[in-house]
């Protein structure tokens, strides 16, 4: 069946401060889809998600990044929020483990303020993005051809604006995961 993720491990990049529903969302749509998916976080125990900027739930990391492989994984989702993202660009272990699904051609999916790490990674320049509003001219800044679209999709990178677009993030998502590698992917 087209678009199913039997067999695939995805990781879930994210610390405290992530946007709830930018996390929960597309993992429910990854797990219905077949996928086995991990939260992988620089901390262990459990992360505080939050609702805008209200505190929301606590969700379970499966793996330390410490430990984490990224050759282990297929794919790579980035959820955003206003914390979750400048915390994991300022962790070297954070933008390495980022960078090496692009080395390797992987596909990543970021939303809303999750493309900041990929900005940190050095991966945008020259590559087709959306992000939220107020960070799509830090877009611009490093070399990204931005567009103010639900969701844009560049050669296994998938991109998003905000918790509005997540329907047809996730079918994106999905679709560029299912694919598998991309050789665009790496060039970045």
């Amino acid at each position: 069946m087209a678009n199913r993720l039997d067999g695939r491990k995805i990781a879930i990049l994210a610390t405290d401060g992530f946007e709830q529903v930018e996390l929960t969302e597309p993992m429910k749509a990854l797990k219905d889809a077949g996928a086995t998916v991990a939260v992988v976080s620089p901390k262990s125990g459990s992360i505080k998600g939050f609702k805008h900027d209200k505190p929301g739930d606590d969700v379970t990391v499966d793996q330390e990044l410490s430990s984490a492989d990224p050759a282990a994984f297929d794919g790579l989702l980035i959820p955003g929020g206003l914390f979750n993202p400048d915390t994991l660009r300022r962790d070297p272990k954070a933008v390495a483990f980022a960078s090496a699904f692009f080395e390797a051609g992987k596909p990543v999916a970021a939303i809303c303020h999750g493309p900041q790490l990929l900005i940190t990674a050095g991966v945008v320049k020259g590559r087709k993005m959306t992000g939220f509003e107020a960070i799509q001219i830090d877009l611009k800044n490093a070399g990204a051809v931005v567009s103010d679209e639900p969701v844009v999709v560049d050669q296994g990178l998938v991109t998003s604006r905000k918790p509005d677009d997540i329907p047809a993030f996730n079918a994106k998502m999905i679709e560029e995961f299912a694919e598998g590698r991309h050789a665009g992917q790496r060039a970045a």
